[in-house]
């Protein structure tokens, strides 16, 4: 079966786009950009994309129509089991559109108040309740909403990350957020003020800001690099690990990627 040219050519033009707004920027790449690095002229363009506005919202779609399929599964189950299917699609469903993600990030609000945007506000309320519960108070609303972050927007920040890694890091971090035990409740050691659990880069961090953190007062702590932790944990270490053993990052990548020394992760490796 032969391509319609016509889906051929729209389809060159959003492959176009994104290469050339991950390049310079949705503000800085024009319609005549795009129509050069295709031999098109800016009319040809204007035929499949009215505006560069349209352009924006048609490289978004693939994103919002997967995220809307995967609510619509979710509404049909139990709360529980609604609030995890929801969680872990979403991060596979934002990793799945890493790239255009990524380069959106900044842009996704020139999308404007049309129907693209709309869709997107109510995904995020959609999502927000299915993860809050029926007869959520205020802090599980909250709480809700912080998830849908956590599963958003590390795939922005780490971008050097892997799939297979950062997948196991946000996964872990939003259950850490939601099984966390309540203010009123004793909070463990890396506790932060809410109750709600953190990671070790955080606890770290809150570590070294303080001034009995280390031998000799505020100075020795404030000398620490913050928000690196100084051990890794066991997902971590396995993580480290299976990508030294691929070949597929250096340690100084590894380190990287999990927010330690080299020293550090050389440690673990020996360790095997």
């Amino acid at each position: 079966m032969t391509a319609d040219p016509a889906d051929d050519t729209r389809t060159r033009i959003l492959r176009a786009a994104l290469d050339l707004f991950a390049e310079h920027g949705y503000q800085r790449t024009s319609l005549r950009q795009i129509g050069e690095r295709l031999r098109l002229t800016k009319t040809a363009i204007l035929y499949h994309f009215p505006t560069k506005e349209n352009l924006l919202a048609a490289l978004v779609e693939p994103l919002v129509v997967d995220l809307e399929a995967l609510l619509d599964t979710a509404q049909t189950q139990p709360t529980e089991r609604a609030r995890w299917t929801v969680l872990e699609g979403w991060v596979d469903i934002m990793l799945a559109h890493r790239r255009p993600l990524g380069m959106l990030f900044h842009d996704i609000a020139l999308i404007g108040r049309g129907d693209t945007y709309h869709r997107l506000i109510v995904i995020a309320m959609r999502a927000n309740d299915l993860i809050a519960g029926p007869d959520a108070g205020r802090r599980e609303r909250v709480r809700a909403v912080q998830a849908v972050a956590s599963c958003s927007d590390p795939i922005v920040f780490f971008t050097d990350v892997s799939d297979e890694v950062l997948r196991a890091d946000m996964l872990d971090g939003v259950r850490r957020l939601l099984t966390a035990p309540t203010a009123d409740a004793a909070g463990p050691p890396d506790a932060d003020p809410t109750g709600a659990a953190v990671g070790p880069a955080a606890a770290a961090l809150a570590h070294a800001s303080r001034p009995d953190a280390a031998p000799g007062g505020g100075a020795a702590a404030r000398r620490r690099r913050p928000g690196r932790p100084p051990a890794l944990g066991r997902e971590q270490v396995e993580a480290a690990r299976r990508m030294h053993a691929a070949g597929t990052h250096s340690v100084d990548a590894i380190a990287a990627t999990l927010g330690v020394s080299r020293a550090t992760v050389y440690r673990h490796l020996d360790g095997q």
